[in-house]
């Protein structure tokens, strides 16, 4: 569990390490503004559109060897950024890291759920809970550390020895009872190549529409609606390839038959949005509206860490104790939804209980459905579909967080774009428009401006500009609060499994299905 959990740190950690070095990273590189984007979107995009392939694998040729493979490549892209030479080189290391990551991810999850049972599972759940969280938020403050006082190439080298150290402590520690090693050719043969083909096509289509409209095209240009259009209709054409032809879906449709799980997955992909855009954007309103430093920015974050990490680890121990997911699921979505609609409320100017109490509530409403949601799915779900259904839990979570980057940069982009001539009557429309452009990394240019007026002004605007972020987020944490309200109340460990169809189980002995 130690080196699981250190593989599941590092993952999480990678999404947002670099939230607060990328500056320094493009200014080293002397890179254009799109290099930002990428550096940051490559290691999301590679994450979720290779998450569905690595559970169906390790089904064919095992846990453990799939599980070392995804962690070699994970450290193998932390080494090329570590070395790059050019922005090529860290968006190659990314976008391979994210490959590892999202192996580790969904592989992590099903291997704690093939040694315990549902109910002693919510526990080990809860540690990978708290310790994704813990990760994702304090990621800016170790990426500010090592860009303050070292250089951001330690971003990258940081998982190399705790990386190291997990791989060695898998390969001698983890054992797990796998089915005799599947022959190479038998094993290539039963993949749904193109189940996978249409999945990881409709993915990365999807996201680079909402990743390059508005900041390299225009929303309006006909690359960005083919995009759109195409990655919308290869998901369908997925869904129904999967449903009604592939033999082993990657993904098992029968789980979206079911209401329940159809309800939780949906929470799920409004929980991780919102968990991504506290990561993503407190960090912004600290250093744009309180120039807190990149390391003290990651500081600031500290009540959300600990309000988080607490309720995760409680909220697993407690359902191990109850049996009872809904409860947990409900009220970490109100308490989410309240948060987020508090940070609507913070101030231009340093207000710290506001500040504190509204990061702790949020904190206290994310922690819980880390793994809550996920012991909820497995709980109503056949053992056929377990690994699979595992494997889309992880799927719609890092497609959540993807979008959610996104989405929230687009939104802020234009809010701020919006202020301008607020900002433009004051500081003259050059003034202005750089700090537009800036968007996320204002704050070098707000600090060449003198103190009184001129700031004030800059605050009040880009704090109006991230009330519209928070807005959205709120709304959304509302949703799958709204969602929460239409479960019902399942036990851990009754039987359960109740899709509108027949369910088909692996034979892998004779590569057919039953």
């Amino acid at each position: 569990m130690t080196a699981l959990s250190l593989c599941v740190f590092l993952a999480a950690l990678d999404i947002t390490i670099v939230s607060t070095a990328l500056p320094e990273m493009v200014a080293h590189f002397r890179a254009s503004d799109s290099a930002y984007t990428w550096i940051a979107s490559s290691y999301l995009l590679a994450n979720a559109s290779c998450v569905p392939l690595w559970g169906r694998i390790s089904d064919i040729w095992g846990r453990k060897l799939i599980l070392m493979i995804v962690v070699a490549l994970f450290l193998a892209g932390s080494l090329i950024c570590g070395v790059a030479r050019s922005t090529a080189m860290v968006i190659a290391g990314r976008a391979i890291q994210g490959i590892g990551s999202g192996g580790i991810t969904v592989l992590a999850n099903i291997c704690v759920s093939d040694m315990f049972n549902v109910r002693r599972r919510s526990a080990y759940l809860g540690i990978f809970g708290a310790t994704w969280a813990i990760a994702g938020a304090i990621g800016p403050i170790i990426g500010g550390a090592f860009t303050t006082y070292s250089t951001w190439r330690w971003c990258f080298y940081i998982n190399l020895p705790i990386g190291g150290l997990a791989f060695f402590s898998l390969l001698f520690f983890l054992r797990l009872d796998t089915a005799p090693l599947t022959p190479l050719k038998a094993g290539l043969l039963s993949l749904d190549w193109i189940g996978l083909g249409l999945i990881v096509g409709a993915t990365l289509m999807l996201l680079f529409g909402l990743e390059l409209g508005g900041s390299i095209y225009p929303w309006s240009s006909a690359t960005i609606i083919c995009l759109l259009i195409f990655g919308i209709l290869t998901a369908g054409i997925f869904l129904v390839y999967e449903d009604r032809v592939a033999r082993i879906p990657i993904i098992p449709t029968t789980l979206f038959y079911n209401r329940y799980n159809l309800i939780i997955l949906l929470i799920n992909f409004c929980h991780s949005t919102v968990f991504m855009g506290a990561c993503f954007y407190l960090p912004v309103y600290f250093q744009n509206v309180l120039l807190a430093s990149s390391l003290l920015s990651g500081v600031y974050l500290l009540p959300l860490v600990v309000a988080l990490a607490a309720s995760s680890g409680l909220a697993g121990f407690v359902m191990r104790t109850t049996g009872r997911p809904r409860e947990a699921i409900t009220l970490g979505m109100f308490l989410t939804t309240l948060g987020y609609g508090l940070f609507i409320d913070l101030p231009a100017t340093a207000s710290w209980p506001r500040i504190i109490l509204f990061q702790i509530v949020a904190g206290l409403g994310i922690g819980p459905n880390f793994q809550a949601t996920l012991i909820a799915l497995q709980a109503n779900t056949t053992p056929a579909e377990l690994n699979r259904g595992t494997g889309t839990f992880s799927f719609v979570r890092q497609l959540a967080a993807a979008v959610s980057v996104v989405v929230g940069s687009v939104l802020y982009a234009r809010a701020a774009d919006a202020q301008r001539g607020v900002m433009a009557a004051v500081l003259g429309e050059t003034a202005a428009q750089e700090i537009v452009e800036a968007s996320t990394a204002a704050a070098a240019i707000i600090e060449t401006l003198p103190v009184g007026e001129d700031r004030m002004v800059v605050f009040h605007a880009l704090t109006a500009a991230l009330r519209w972020v928070w807005v959205l987020y709120t709304a959304v944490a509302g949703v799958g609060f709204l969602i929460s309200l239409g479960l019902r109340d399942l036990r851990l460990g009754e039987a359960r499994p109740q899709p509108g169809r027949k369910i088909e189980e692996q034979d892998m002995q004779g590569g057919s299905t039953k």
